[in-house]
């Protein structure tokens, strides 16, 4: 990839924990983002808002490895980085939500909440023979999924496949939230929940704020983004064209910004 514009300087505002600057993917003859740039700063939860088809999905997929950007740059922490895959990105501590789960609907929930990074059982066992701390890992499961409230689920040794798409949901966050150590992307995550769960979920994205982790939420609901949000990154035909603060614009100026009806403010809101 090509350096389409330089990383912020640190010295004129607070340095991003995950930025990227002149992102480009394209399918075919269909361009999807083009010269796109993101700031995600420590410690806020950041909204990102655009209409349907505007590259958010795709801007995400590039930042964590799920597709490989055609130019631009990404830095994590100030060092540029390169994430073949989105386990990469997992494992420099950026933990996603697609909108597809990424779940294994054949195994377990508790086999779903720590695939790839299961507790070995302390001593020979464990060391030699790789033995599974099966008790731990349901112990820690049903203490996540209790944190968002998910007392649906009784079992969490049945299969995926078995929960309703809300559950599912669900199941997916609280894996997120739970192992995210720098950065947590949420894509449009209380859109199979009801009134409650949805909630709950809001509470859990705080949560994970105020432990220092920060947090994307890309969502259409536009009433959860002003509720929640520290800044919100408005994106238009494949790039971002405006940040903006809930609390120095309207829902109604956010809407017609996103759809053009409004040109976007002059200046950006950042730290």
């Amino acid at each position: 990839m090509t350096n389409q514009r330089a990383y912020p300087d640190p010295r004129a505002s607070a340095a991003p924990v995950l930025a990227a600057r002149g992102l480009k993917k394209s399918f075919g003859r269909v361009v999807a983002i083009e010269d796109a740039d993101f700031d995600l700063y420590p410690n806020e939860i950041l909204a990102v808002i655009g209409d349907n088809g505007a590259g958010k999905s795709t801007m995400i997929a590039a930042l964590v490895g799920a597709l490989r950007p055609d130019a631009g740059a990404i830095w994590l922490n100030g060092r540029e980085v390169t994430f073949r895959n989105p386990m990469e990105a997992r494992t420099s501590g950026i933990e996603t939500v697609f909108q597809t789960l990424a779940m294994a609907p054949s195994l377990t929930i508790v086999d779903n909440m720590f695939l790839g990074r299961e507790y070995r059982q302390p001593g020979v066992r464990g060391r030699f023979f790789r033995a599974l701390d099966r008790g731990r890992m349901r112990q820690e499961a049903r203490r996540h999924l209790s944190d968002l409230g998910l007392m649906t689920i009784q079992n969490i040794d049945q299969v995926v496949e078995t929960l309703s798409g809300g559950q599912r949901q669900g199941v997916a966050v609280a894996r997120a939230c739970a192992f995210g150590s720098k950065v947590v992307i949420l894509d449009e995550p209380t859109a199979a929940l009801g009134v409650r769960e949805s909630a709950r979920v809001l509470d859990l994205i705080r949560d994970v704020r105020d432990r220092g982790i920060a947090v994307v939420l890309i969502s259409h609901n536009m009433p959860h983004v002003f509720e929640i949000a520290d800044r919100v990154h408005i994106h238009r035909l494949g790039r971002r064209i405006a940040q903006v603060r809930p609390g120095d614009i309207s829902m109604s100026d956010a809407v017609a910004i996103m759809t053009g009806a409004m040109p976007p403010p002059e200046r950006d809101a950042v730290p």
